[in-house]
């Protein structure tokens, strides 16, 4: 996927799309190779196919400050004391696929954290409402006191 250069993927050959407008080269990526534990047989000895993507969110030149302090704030904790974003991908058996994986968990990871949310506006609740909730109130005592024991003294 990261040699690819197609229409609407996720990484083309030097930048990792994350959306329309925001695209993060891969040269602020770093990538670092270990051995992956888990099945595999001998392979796993020998190959070291899992892959740690870091990313240095206060020392990217691709995003605002203001996309860094979102990103800091929704992602904190997974972030470092240093501002490094450290995820990892060891489910396949090879590195490249991986590879692959750990960015196309970083980007979606990113599009999520960078969703700006609309603010909530206060609503008070109608007139009609609050009268069909008194009414329902007023019902519900009234079935309650006819389910009172009768006083028989009178």
């Amino acid at each position: 996927m990261v040699g690819d250069v197609k229409q609407g993927s996720i990484a083309t050959e030097n930048m990792v799309a994350i959306t329309p407008s925001l695209a993060i080269p891969l040269r602020e990526l770093e990538f670092r190779f270990s051995r992956s534990g888990g099945p595999g047989g001998q392979n796993v000895n020998k190959v070291n196919s899992k892959v740690t993507l870091f990313f240095n969110i206060s020392q990217s030149q691709s995003l605002s400050s203001s996309q860094k302090s979102l990103l800091s704030f929704r992602l904190a904790s997974r972030i470092s004391q240093q501002g490094v974003l450290q995820l990892a991908a060891s489910e396949h058996r090879t590195q490249k696929a991986n590879k692959d994986a750990v960015i196309l968990r970083f980007a979606g990871l990113l599009r999520q954290a960078l969703v700006v949310q609309k603010p909530r506006k206060k609503t008070k609740p109608s007139r009609g409402s609050k009268e069909r909730r008194i009414t329902s109130k007023k019902k519900r005592a009234v079935v309650k006191q006819q389910r009172r024991k009768v006083n028989s003294s009178s």
